[in-house]
């Protein structure tokens, strides 16, 4: 369509400069030639018109391009720069779980201890159970305790070359023997099946002062964790309707929707006998 004025115009030129040639040095131009001009003129605006409006026309989607051009730029560009926000974050969370596993170690300096990263974990929300890059050549073996800064996560449940695998305490197969820090009221907690990612305290009668807000830690009779690592705090109290055994349901001091580094208790497990003192005053 372009071309085809283009032509236009070029033949109402040629036109033009023949009638301009032909009134050369006349004063004034013929019948003809002004019956000509006339026509001629209107059409050589238009088409001069349309030809500005097409460059015009091409300008536009040429600037618009190079608009597109740079706002992809723009866009990549901005991708960039919050994948390296994203990695500078991830690098100071790790670095914050670090310093926290410094400070736990010195906490528990009687224990021999290993920092460990979590490198796999089985489908679902929960780090439940997970796979930590250590194993037997870290002197790692089954039942070790393993925590994190917030406090108790689980034990070591087997072990590989480079490997070992955890299994936490919102997973249902092992229970932890626990105390109340306000009370000392000794209890199992074990993983609450009608809650994920929580955990309950069976208790007895005699324990029935723990209240909503106890924390409740790892006890000295515990077989596998040293005493006094925190497990959580008690959200509520309840009880079974078919067996009245009294449950105090426990919100974990772990997040366990996000494990990234733990502290493995390298200490070989095994009873620790404590001399204490009953109300009696035997030992």
């Amino acid at each position: 369509m372009k071309s085809k004025y283009k032509y236009v115009v070029i033949v109402l030129a040629v036109i033009s400069l023949g009638c301009a040639g032909f009134s050369y040095k006349r004063n004034m131009p013929t019948p003809m030639e002004s019956a000509l001009g006339y026509i001629t003129t209107p059409i050589q605006s238009i088409g001069i018109n349309i030809i500005e409006k097409l460059g015009s026309l091409a300008d536009y989607f040429k600037d618009k391009t190079e608009l597109g051009n740079e706002k992809e730029k723009l866009r990549e560009e901005l991708l960039i720069a919050r994948a390296e926000i994203n990695r500078l974050k991830l690098i100071e969370d790790e670095n914050t779980q670090l310093e926290s596993l410094l400070e736990i170690q010195d906490i528990y300096s009687d224990y021999p201890t290993t920092g460990a990263r979590v490198i796999a974990k089985d489908p679902g929300n929960w780090f439940s159970t997970f796979l930590i890059d250590k194993g037997t050549d870290h002197g790692l073996k089954k039942n070790m305790a393993v925590m994190t800064a917030d406090g108790l996560v689980g034990k070591i449940s087997e072990c590989g070359y480079n490997y070992s695998k955890v299994v936490s305490i919102i997973d249902n197969t092992d229970a932890v023997s626990a105390q109340s820090v306000r009370t000392n009221s000794i209890g199992y907690v074990t993983a609450d099946l009608s809650e994920e990612a929580q955990c309950k305290m069976q208790y007895s009668d005699n324990a029935s002062d723990i209240l909503a807000g106890d924390e409740i830690v790892t006890s000295h009779i515990s077989e596998i964790y040293p005493p006094g690592i925190s497990i959580g705090h008690v959200k509520r109290l309840t009880s079974d309707d078919k067996t009245s055994m009294k449950y105090a349901i426990i919100e974990p001091s772990v997040d366990f929707s996000k494990l990234d580094y733990v502290l493995v208790i390298t200490k070989e497990p095994g009873y620790e006998f404590i001399e204490a003192e009953t109300e009696s005053g035997d030992k």
